[in-house]
Parts: structure tokens; sequence; C-alpha cells
């Protein structure tokens, strides 16, 4: 099993040796592929975060405890409740009065994403849009929305806005590098996938290893190539032995 890995290991180098040339333009065309539509094609994402505190003040500091503990719990219904069209009309009501924002609630939930650390009572708005502009509006109105209904809808006072989401100018997708690097890597297999089908296709023979190893038949001998120069001596001689031939039957 081990003999047949490195020997099938080996194949593959001589085959890479052999077609460099077909792999290496395959590779060279999907990267190329991969660039042109990464830069032309797909459209940039921005992201901004604002970040919510969930916690109530309590004197006793056995109770505190508890309640933190309670706190933390609260952080996943108040996940699915801060993307509920409950929260999101509102806050695509007032985006549109104020001309950012002309989808609806279906595309705003597609761009707003929850994170929170384990046993952290902090969880994180993060919003995603073309505009980084639009994306830190959207999460800083999701969050004041969020804070000024959650009372009503819970019964709860125990919200808290720590963070206001900022514009930030860098992309955050789609990243060149990670995709020139699949493409890099996507390309070279490609390539490599077809020498290895060209060549197992590929029945000329070409040496002796080819029929005995490939098409196991037996080697009954060699047949030298005969040099161009001693296919047009030939004819040569054997006109000039009839020229004298002849001249001999004359005289």
């Amino acid at each position: 099993m081990e003999m047949n890995t490195v020997i099938s290991i080996e194949r593959i180098l001589v085959i890479l040796k052999k077609h460099f040339r077909l792999v290496g333009l395959i590779t060279l065309l999907i990267t190329g592929g991969v660039w042109a539509g990464t830069y032309f094609l797909m459209t940039p994402q921005y992201q901004a975060s604002a970040q919510v505190l969930v916690n109530r003040k309590q004197s006793n500091t056995v109770v505190q405890a508890n309640q933190i503990q309670t706190d933390i719990q609260m952080i996943n219904t108040y996940k699915d409740i801060i993307r509920n069209p409950i929260i999101l009309d509102d806050v695509v009501q007032n985006l549109r009065a104020k001309g950012d924002f002309t989808g609806n609630v279906q595309q705003l939930q597609k761009m707003i994403t929850i994170s929170n650390k384990e046993n952290s009572q902090v969880f994180s708005v993060d919003v995603r849009a073309k505009n980084p502009y639009l994306a830190a509006d959207i999460a800083n109105e999701t969050v004041e929305v969020f804070k000024k209904k959650i009372g009503k809808i819970m019964s709860v006072n125990n919200i808290s806005i720590i963070s206001k989401a900022k514009t930030d100018h860098r992309v955050v997708s789609p990243s060149l590098k990670k995709n020139l690097a699949v493409g890099l890597v996507g390309g070279f297999l490609i390539g490599l996938l077809l020498a290895i089908l060209r060549e197992y296709f590929d029945k000329t023979v070409k040496d002796v290893q080819f029929i005995s190893e490939t098409l196991d038949l037996p080697n009954l001998g060699l047949v030298f190539e005969i040099p161009e120069s001693t296919k047009r001596q030939v004819p040569k001689t054997a006109k000039t032995e009839k020229s004298r031939t002849a001249k001999r039957i004359q005289g």
C-alpha cells in the first residue's frame, strides 16, 4: 500500500513536470478570473457595530449575582426580539424618514447579526451594508428602537447602550486575498486534474515502459529509427548501380 502511494506520488510529479505549462496556464486563468470577478462584479460590504449592556442595578450582592445570570440568559431572548418585525418595522420607518434606507424588513433582517461572548452581559448588533454610513445608521437606529420598546414588551429596564456604531471605511467583504488564495489553489488542482486526464487518455506508444507496464505486453525487440541522411543515400546508390549495368550492356 505504501509502495503504491509512493509510485502514485512519483507519477503525479512526472505528469506535473511534463504538463507544467498546461497546469500553469489553467492556474493563471482561473486566478485571473477570480480577481476580475472579485474586483468588478462583487459589491464591497462595510460593517458597523453597536454594543448593548444587559444589566439591572441591585443593592443586595446576592440578588445582584443571581440577576446577572438571569440577564445573561435573557440575551438569547433579546437576540430574537431585536431582529423581529416588532422592532425592525419602526427602524425601517425611521430610516426612510431620514432618507437613508429604501428597503423592507426582510432585507434589513439579512443585514443584521447579533453576537456576544460566552457569559458576557454585552451583546453586539452588527450591520453589513454597501455604504459605511448606512451600516452605522442602521446599527444605531436598531439599538435605539430596541431600548425604547423592550421595556414595554417584557416589562424590564435593564438595557443600556454602551457603544454606538461608528463609520468604518474598511471593506469586510469580499476579501480579495482570500479569494485569490482560493483561486490559486483551485486553479492548480483543476490544471493538475486536466493534466492527469490528458495523460490517462493518451494511449500513444512513447517508450518501452508503456508497452510492458500499461498494455502488459511482452517486448519482442526494438526497431531503431533510420536517419534521414541514410534514407536519402539509398536511392542514389541504387540509381548508380543501375546506370553502370546499362553501360556494360551497351558496351
